[in-house]
C-alpha cells in the first residue's frame, strides 16, 4: 500500500484528548478487531454479570496514566465506573498497594483489561526512570524518541514526573540532524536554507565537532545541540556558544554518568532512555466480586 503524503501545514492541529482518544481507538481495533470480539472472555462470562475489583501496583514506582484507564474503560462501556486513589505523579513505596476500585459489567472490564494496564505501566515505567533522572539533575531533562501512536502518552509520563518534553513532531519545530547535515554539505548552509524557508521556527542544529558548534554560532542557530560529546567537548562548546543559543546535550548519557555532565551553562540534557529504554512498572487488575 502507498502511504498517503500528509501536508501538515493544513492540517488542524489536535488536542492531547484528541490524539490519545485516536490512539486508543487503534489499539482496540488492533486488539478485539472491529467487531470487537473476545472470544475467552464472550463464552464465559454472560452480559448480565457485573463485577468490582481495584488495581494494585506490585513494585516501587511514580503513578501515572489512571485518566487514560478510565478513557479505555469508558469507551468498552459508560456503566464503568473506575475511583482513583492517588494522584497522577505520586511515588508508591509500600506494595502491593491499591491505586484504584472499580465496577461495571464484568465483559466489558475483561476486554478493556490488557489495554488499560499496558499504557497504565508504560506510562507509570516512563515517569518513574524520569523521576530518576529529575532527582539527579534538578530541572534538566529532554525526551526525543518515542514510539508511534504512544508518543502523547509518553510526553504526559514524562512531563508528569518532572521532566521536559522536546519538539512533539517534525513540523512543530526544525531540528538540523547529523544527515541533513551531510546532504547540505555543513551546518551553515543547513541552518541558512532551514532559516529562509522557516523564518517563524526556532532553529536547532547537531553537531559533533567544534568546527561544527562554531559554524552553528556564526550562523545564528538559536539552540545548538551536542552530541556524543565528552565532557570536556561540552565545556569547550559552552565557552565557544557563550548566551548566543540554548545549549542541549545529547548522546549515551544515562544514570551513571550524568552527573559529569551538569555543566554550567549547559541548558537542557536529552534521554532518549525515558522511553525507549523504560520497563513498564508491574501492575494489575484483580476482579474481587461479581455477581
Amino acid at each position: 500500500m502507498k502511504p498517503t503524503a500528509l501536508n501538515t501545514n493544513k492540517m488542524p492541529s489536535l488536542t492531547v484528548n484528541q490524539l490519545m482518544d485516536r490512539a486508543i481507538e487503534l489499539a482496540i481495533t488492533e486488539d478485539l478487531g472491529a467487531q470487537l470480539e473476545d472470544p475467552t472472555s464472550d463464552s464465559i462470562v454472560g452480559p448480565e454479570v457485573k463485577a468490582s475489583g481495584a488495581i494494585y501496583c506490585k513494585q516501587p514506582g511514580v503513578i501515572v496514566g489512571l485518566e487514560i484507564v478510565e478513557m479505555v474503560l469508558k469507551r468498552f462501556d459508560e456503566n464503568i465506573f473506575l475511583t482513583t486513589l492517588v494522584a497522577p505523579g505520586t511515588y508508591i513505596e509500600v506494595v502491593p498497594a491499591k491505586i484504584a476500585e472499580f465496577s461495571g459489567p464484568a465483559a466489558a472490564i475483561l476486554k478493556a483489561e490488557r489495554l488499560a494496564l499496558n499504557l497504565l505501566q508504560r506510562m507509570s515505567g516512563i515517569a518513574t526512570i524520569t523521576k530518576l533522572f529529575v532527582d539527579k539533575t534538578g530541572a534538566f531533562g529532554h525526551k526525543k524518541k518515542t514510539t508511534p501512536c504512544l508518543r502523547v502518552f509518553e510526553r504526559v509520563a514524562v512531563a508528569s514526573a518532572g521532566g521536559t518534553n522536546h519538539r512533539f513532531g517534525l513540523y512543530d519545530a526544525v531540528l538540523i540532524k547529523d544527515n541533513h547535515v551531510r546532504l547540505a554539505k555543513g551546518v551553515k548552509p543547513a541552518v541558512a536554507a532551514a532559516r529562509k524557508a522557516n523564518p517563524q521556527m526556532t532553529i536547532e542544529v547537531e553537531t559533533t565537532t567544534l568546527e561544527e558548534v562554531r559554524d552553528a554560532v556564526e550562523i545564528g542557530a538559536d539552540r545548538i545541540l551536542l552530541d556524543n560529546m565528552t565532557p570536556e567537548l561540552v565545556r569547550q562548546s559552552v565557552q565557544i556558544i557563550g548566551k548566543k543559543a540554548y545549549i542541549e546535550v545529547s548522546g549515551g548519557i544515562n544514570l551513571s554518568n550524568i552527573e559529569k555532565y551538569l555543566i554550567d551553562g549547559v541548558n537542557g540534557i536529552s534521554i532518549g532512555a525515558l522511553t525507549h529504554s523504560a520497563p513498564g512498572l508491574d501492575i494489575s487488575l484483580e476482579v474481587e466480586t461479581f455477581v
